[in-house]
């Protein structure tokens, strides 16, 4: 552990708190917002907990998952996509609640919520198994091939869980209108997972017989 990445950790948490905080109470013009609280508590409370343990058993991952910028062009297009669906998400469950566009029954944002823990354990999982996972494509020195666990049934669970996560996040706030918005997430993953699908079979030894015994990349049975 060191002092610098601690500080680094934690000023990307609090940041992270503090702007989708104000983007989601400052859409919905109340910090009366039910939805809205149980939302930040699911998303960061697990997030602040997972910091911990990778601050204390891997520093390296957490180092790694700190690191968002990506070298390709095509996924940095991705990762700037993914940011305008969150924060157009995000502004329109605001309004929704704000305006009572399309209200969900009550006990949506609960049952979503339970599926974003879920998503969020199998997220955890997948961090366990394979420890060179990043937030950006790339192949690390001694990186090898993992076929066991979740990778022995897709080969991208980590794409897996944070689809179920972010389809999630806007019934969590109780909002249709969001969802639609997110409903964009599945489509950019499945252009990253080409590109880096690409890079996996010419520089990590091993890939094209690991894609041969797990024909599936994100949903069983499915694709």
């Amino acid at each position: 552990m060191t002092t610098k990445l601690f500080f680094q950790a934690l000023a990307k948490f609090l940041l992270g708190v503090i702007l989708v905080g104000a983007i989601v109470f400052l859409s919905a013009g109340t910090f009366a917002y039910p939805n809205g609280w149980l939302f930040m508590g699911v998303l960061f409370v697990p997030m602040f907990l997972a910091g911990i343990v990778m601050m204390v058993k891997n520093p390296q991952l957490l180092a790694s998952r700190l690191d968002a910028k990506e070298k390709q062009k095509a996924q940095g297009i991705v990762i700037k996509l993914s940011g305008l669906m969150f924060i157009a998400g995000f502004v329109l469950a605001g309004l929704d609640f704000r305006f009572q566009w399309l209200p969900l029954p009550k006990l949506v944002p609960y049952i979503s919520a339970i599926v974003f823990l879920l998503s969020y354990i199998m997220w955890a999982e997948v961090l366990r198994e394979n420890t060179y996972l990043s937030r950006t494509i790339k192949v690390e020195e001694g990186q090898t091939v993992v076929d066991t666990g979740l990778y022995g049934i897709v080969r991208h669970p980590m794409y897996t869980a944070t689809v179920f996560l972010f389809l999630a996040m806007p019934l969590v706030l109780g909002s249709l209108i969001a969802f639609f918005v997110f409903l964009l997430y599945p489509i950019l993953i499945v252009v990253r997972i080409f590109y880096e699908e690409k890079l996996l079979e010419t520089e990590l030894k091993g890939y094209p017989e690991y894609k041969k015994k797990v024909k599936y990349r994100l949903i069983p049975f499915i694709w």
